[in-house]
Order: C-alpha cells, then sequence, then structure tokens
C-alpha cells in the first residue's frame, strides 16, 4: 500500500487512522456477543421488574394471586432478588466487562461463537432456575436462592465466559495496564471463588449459625467485589472518554483498588447485628465496613476531580448523567451501609425491610445505573448508529432514576418505622406486648404504597428501555457519524 505525502507530513492524522480501524475491529469480533449478553440481560431486567411489582402489591394486598401456588409471595420474593443479581446484573456486567477489556486491552475477541455458547448455557440455568424457585425449591438465603444444581450450570457457563476476559487481558498489546482493567479483571477471579465458596461452605456442617455467617459474608462480599468492582471498573473507563481527559489521579485509584480489596470481602458479617453469633465476628465486619469509607474517599474524590470544569456534560450526555447518578449513589449507599452497621443502629434496624433497602442502594441506584450509562455508550459503537431518541432517554433516565429513589427510600423508612417501634416494646404493658409487635411488624404497609408507586415508575422507564434498544438491534437509530444523542446539543465553540 503506498503512503501519501500528506500521511509522511502528518504521522498523528495516520495513527489515528490506524487507531480507528482497531478499534472498528476489535467491536467488530465483540459485536455479536456483546450485544447477545445486553439482550439476555435487558429481558431478565423485564422480568425482575415484573416480579418486583408483584411483591410489592402482594405485600400490600396478600390475596392477590393467592389461588396460583406458584406465585406465592416467598417465591416471588426468591425469583425476584435472585434475577436482580444473577439475571440483569451479572449478564449486563459481563458484558461491559469483555468490551471494554477488549478495548483497553486493544485485542479482537477470538472466537465469539464459543462465547456465545457460555451465554445460552447461562440462560439454559437461569431458566431452569425460574422454574424451580417459583415451584417453591429456594434455599433461602439472598442471591443463593438458586438450588446447587443450577448454581453449577452457572459455574460451568461463567468459566467459559470468563476465560475469554482473561484471554483478552493475557493477549493485551505492551503499555500501561489501565485502572479501569484492575478492576475487572480482578472481578473475574473473585465471582467463582464467592460463588463456589458460599455453595461449598452452606450446609456443609449441619450448623445453623455456620450457614447464616457464610450466607451473611457472601451476600455483601458478592455486591463489593463482584457488581462493585465491574461498576468502578466502568466508572474509570467511561468517565475519561467522554470527558476528554485522564483520570485525575492514578495514585488515588491505585490505592483505592488496593484498599478495597482488602477491606471489601470483610464487611458481610455485619449484616448479623444482634444476631445469635459471636461478637468479634460482627467486629470484624463493622470496622471493615468503617474502613471501606477510604477507598470510597478516593475514588469519590478522584471521580470528581476528573469531572472538574465539565460538570455540564451531565445535561448533554446520557452516559454521563447515568454515570454521575450512580457514582452519587455509590458514596451515599456506603456511607448508609456504615452508620448501619453500628451496634445502636444495627440493632434497630435488623430483620426489617432497612437492609433490603441497602442491598438495592447498591444494586440499583449504583451499579444499575453505571450499567445503563455504559449500555448507551457501547451499542451505538457495535451497531452502527446512534440512539433514536433523546426523548426516549429521558424517560428512561427519570423513570429509573425516581423509581430506585423513591423505592429505596420508602423500604429505608419502612424498616426504621419496624425497629423503633420495636424497640418500644420493651417499655409497654405486658399484657399488650403481642398486640404492639404486630402493629410493629406492619409498620411498613404506609410506605409500602409508595414502593408500589415506585415499582410502576421503574416498569414504564425499563419498558421504554427495552423498546429503544430493540430499535438500536433494527438498526433503525440515527445514522452513524451524526452527533451522538444527547439530551441537548452542545454548541460549537462552547466549553463543553
Amino acid at each position: 500500500m503506498s503512503v501519501t505525502s500528506t500521511e509522511i507530513q502528518n504521522p498523528t492524522h495516520r495513527r489515528e487512522d490506524d487507531e480507528a480501524v482497531d478499534r472498528a475491529l476489535i467491536d467488530a469480533s465483540a459485536r455479536f456477543p456483546v450485544l447477545v449478553f445486553f439482550s439476555s440481560a435487558i429481558f431478565w431486567l423485564l422480568v425482575q421488574t415484573v416480579l418486583g411489582i408483584i411483591t410489592s402489591y402482594k405485600v400490600l394486598n396478600p390475596e392477590f394471586l393467592a389461588n396460583c401456588s406458584w406465585l406465592t409471595y416467598g417465591n416471588v420474593f426468591s425469583a425476584r432478588n435472585a434475577f436482580m443479581m444473577y439475571g440483569w446484573a451479572s449478564m449486563a456486567g459481563l458484558g461491559a466487562c469483555i468490551w471494554i477489556l477488549a478495548r483497553i486491552c486493544k485485542v479482537q475477541l477470538p472466537r465469539p461463537a464459543t462465547l456465545v455458547g457460555g451465554i445460552a448455557l447461562w440462560n439454559v440455568g437461569l431458566a431452569i432456575g425460574l422454574l424451580e424457585l417459583l415451584a417453591g425449591n429456594s434455599r433461602g438465603f439472598l442471591f443463593l436462592e438458586f438450588p446447587a444444581h443450577v448454581f453449577a450450570i452457572l459455574f460451568i457457563a461463567y468459566v467459559i465466559i470468563a476465560v475469554w476476559g482473561v484471554l483478552l487481558f493475557a493477549g493485551r498489546r505492551p503499555g500501561h495496564v489501565y485502572i479501569s482493567a484492575w478492576y475487572l479483571v480482578a472481578a473475574l477471579f473473585w465471582f467463582p471463588w464467592l460463588i463456589a465458596g458460599a455453595n461449598l461452605l452452606i450446609g456443609s456442617t449441619g450448623n445453623g449459625v455456620f450457614d447464616a455467617i457464610a450466607a451473611a459474608w457472601f451476600a455483601q462480599a458478592l455486591i463489593n467485589l463482584w457488581l462493585t468492582a465491574i461498576g468502578l471498573g466502568a466508572i474509570y473507563y467511561l468517565v475519561p472518554k467522554v470527558v476528554g481527559r485522564p483520570i485525575h489521579s492514578y495514585h488515588f485509584a491505585s490505592v483505592g483498588f488496593w484498599t478495597f480489596a482488602v477491606f471489601a470481602v470483610w464487611a458481610g458479617t455485619q449484616r448479623l447485628n444482634g444476631g445469635p453469633v459471636p461478637a468479634w465476628i460482627i467486629t470484624i465486619g463493622i470496622v471493615a465496613a468503617i474502613l471501606m469509607l477510604i477507598p470510597v474517599a478516593l475514588v469519590t474524590a478522584n471521580y470528581f476531580l476528573t469531572m472538574r470544569g465539565k460538570y455540564n456534560l451531565v445535561y448533554h450526555s446520557p452516559t454521563i448523567r447515568f454515570v454521575f447518578f450512580g457514582a452519587i449513589a455509590y458514596t451515599l449507599a456506603n456511607i448508609i451501609y456504615m452508620i448501619s452497621s453500628f451496634r445502636t443502629v444495627g440493632d434497630l434496624t435488623a430483620g426489617t425491610w432497612f437492609t433490603a433497602g441497602v442491598d438495592q442502594f447498591f444494586v440499583f441506584a449504583f451499579f444499575t445505573m453505571v450499567m445503563f450509562g455504559a449500555i448507551y455508550y457501547i451499542v451505538p459503537r457495535l451497531v452502527g448508529c446512534e440512539w433514536l431518541s433523546a426523548g426516549f432517554i429521558k424517560l428512561h433516565f427519570w423513570g429509573t432514576a425516581y423509581g430506585f429513589g423513591l423505592g429505596i427510600v420508602m423500604l429505608l423508612l419502612a424498616g426504621y418505622s419496624q425497629g423503633y417501634m420495636q424497640a418500644q416494646i420493651s417499655q409497654t404493658d405486658p399484657a399488650n406486648v403481642h398486640a404492639d409487635f404486630m402493629l410493629s411488624v406492619f409498620a411498613y404497609l404506609p410506605f409500602f404504597r409508595g414502593h408500589f408507586l415506585a415499582q410502576a415508575l421503574l416498569l414504564i422507564g425499563q419498558v421504554v428501555f427495552a423498546f429503544h434498544f430493540l430499535l438500536m438491534l433494527l438498526r433503525l437509530g440515527r445514522p452513524s457519524g451524526a452527533q451522538p444523542t444527547l439530551f441537548e446539543p452542545i454548541q460549537e465553540g462552547t466549553k463543553p
């Protein structure tokens, strides 16, 4: 191929052209598997949203679907939690993880058809798991609802998928290893360790207290070392790309990663606050929850300093708006988790809806919003067109933001109300203890009217999102090469 005089005189332009070609080839190799990941994730997102509406309404009206044994509250609630984690969150996270690793490692995805086989097996496991949970075959532990044989299927599927992520990292081009790769690769190794460890430990001794400790450790470790690691890796990739500048401090980022890796794994046992377990086990969880503020502060400072002077992108870029919401939620979720770990607060909120509200703060307000931002950034680069409608994206954002926000606040208030009323029982007439306890149990009912409204808002937002995504799959978006779909256009000559 001949080299023109312009290319000789402008090697920077030629290098940029070469990099653009490399990115196009990488996207082409990852297109099908990543879109299958996202399509599957969005399908399960809709399933778990419908399950969430059913559970919320059944709290208000226990007679709803009472004649259907498959849709009892316990069955639907277990299925909703499982598909929140393994249907939507894990599949969306894996899709974003594979694409980002391919991009930052500058490596094309080898044999993507095999990767799609792993995705298909994962979906088969989820389908079997849905039937098992609706039939009442739940183990009763948070994020461990599936029977062991379903987890065996998911584990095999995960190994097939994760191998591709490790191969991408191992075959990366020589050069700097970005902090986003640290989090993503670490998450790929942490997940199988957590799943295998929890399934081997729980039920191995026949000791219920030991099972409770292992389940509490697992639930928070899965949120931290799996979802949070992927979420932070995505933030560290997306923000510099959209803002157009590197991360403010690589030193902050590296210290934040290692402190996160050390402290995050221990924070789960504070969930047992007030339970019949040795006090030192709970204390370890409390201390770890407090120390988690170190990596949280470093990540938060790095994010906002990187955004400094370009906060107005929140008004323009869909990706930044979703990620900005998720980053703030990450900080708030950890602060609330730390406060709830104190014994005085934990004794008040233990066994109430407060814990579910904190979990949803992490999974929905933080991780899910970041994944929405990642999908809005990644999909146009895979399908060759821009999102069709800024109005659809706005409707999705506000439906989701208000839905998550209202739902989480209602759960936190419901849990606090339950705990406060239960704390007053000891001060009442002993003859009224039973009646007062029942009043405290049902103290959440007024708040669940707001929670049901939140679920309806979420359903509207997710249906709009799924429809918009389907249009992208059909390549019915705006022409490729046009300005990215923005909430408000950035005028030329203005500072972004």
